[in-house]
């Protein structure tokens, strides 16, 4: 199992991953260590137990906030689909509907074709 070493609040870590998750193990735990290091400047030095503590509850507040966002997304989605259905649904009405009007007025036409052909035939 690969290992990466990684930095957080100027302390370094040796950490284990799945093969070929290396960067994405490190690019966390830098983006762990701006989250670390911005609340390090908002709160002076705590010591490092109170700062992870605090830097982990921010990181998933951010986690619960895009959780929130795209359950909205998918129930707009949701929305939007079922919309984009009823639409689909109403112009499939509406075209079997203009089609039966025109089989309509095709059939009268006929008729009355029919009927100038048996009353008044053309010379010839």
């Amino acid at each position: 199992m690969p290992e990466v070493n990684v930095e957080i609040n100027g302390r370094r870590y040796r950490m284990a991953c799945e093969e070929g998750q290396q960067g994405r193990l490190i690019a966390l735990a830098q983006r762990f260590n701006t989250q670390v290091e911005a609340l390090k400047g908002a709160v002076g030095e705590i010591g490092d137990n109170r700062l992870s503590v605090m830097a982990g509850i921010a990181v998933l507040d951010e986690l619960s906030e895009a959780e929130r966002r795209i359950a909205r997304l998918v129930a707009e989605v949701a929305e939007l689909t079922r919309a984009g259905h009823d639409i689909a649904l109403e112009l499939e009405q509406t075209e079997q509907k203009f089609t039966e009007k025109l089989d309509a007025a095709a059939r009268v036409l006929e008729s009355v074709s029919n009927t100038l052909d048996t009353t008044a035939p053309l010379p010839g």
